[in-house]
């Protein structure tokens, strides 16, 4: 059985560079996922993995968000996966440093090519205005935003690069991509 102790399989394709990891967490409604999803547009390419916390934690095992949880395993080895498969990959998430931080930094220390960790940083007033225009605004509100709201959830070890409101989606899109070198149109 495999563990995400253990070294992913290498399975060849044929990328034109070594896969980028890039983690994106940020409290609700910050733009994890729209940053996301847009870089996978704009890359026009079928070379990039999303791996996201929400599609793994609720859709698939259905499981609260808690310390230990299955789903950290499950981040962890997808990830992993993508990347060892030649896949430019990227976490997305909440990703509370408390429950998620152990793991991340292995991800990170271990993804032998270049890593781009970003805080997305939305103050709680901007997070609720934001979530007022996703088409899940009415399935939870303020009260269960409030109780997730981590603030600057850092990563110990000063890795991430903090993005903050002011930062429109295009320009953290063309941001990340030329960080990553995957290009920015």
């Amino acid at each position: 059985m495999y563990s995400p102790n253990d070294p992913a399989p290498r399975v060849p394709v044929s990328l034109s560079t070594e896969p980028r990891l890039i983690v994106i967490r940020g409290n609700s409604a910050s733009g994890k996922t729209a940053a996301a999803k847009a870089i996978r547009v704009r890359r026009q390419t079928k070379d990039l993995a999303i791996v996201s916390q929400d599609t793994l934690r609720r859709d698939i095992l259905r499981e609260p968000d808690r310390p230990g949880a299955a789903n950290i395993a499950l981040i962890d080895l997808t990830a992993r996966h993508a990347l060892a498969s030649g896949f430019h990959t990227i976490v997305e998430g909440i990703l509370n440093a408390d429950h998620y931080g152990d793991m991340l930094a292995r991800l990170i220390g271990d993804h032998p090519g270049r890593a781009f960790p970003y805080f997305l940083h939305v103050p709680f007033d901007e997070t609720l205005r934001r979530h007022a225009t996703k088409p899940q605004a009415s399935e939870y509100g303020e009260a269960e935003m409030r109780t997730w709201y981590r603030g600057l959830d850092l990563l110990p070890g000063g890795a991430e690069q903090v993005i903050t409101a002011e930062s429109t989606l295009e320009d953290t899109v063309n941001r990340i991509m030329t960080d990553a070198g995957l290009g920015s149109s």
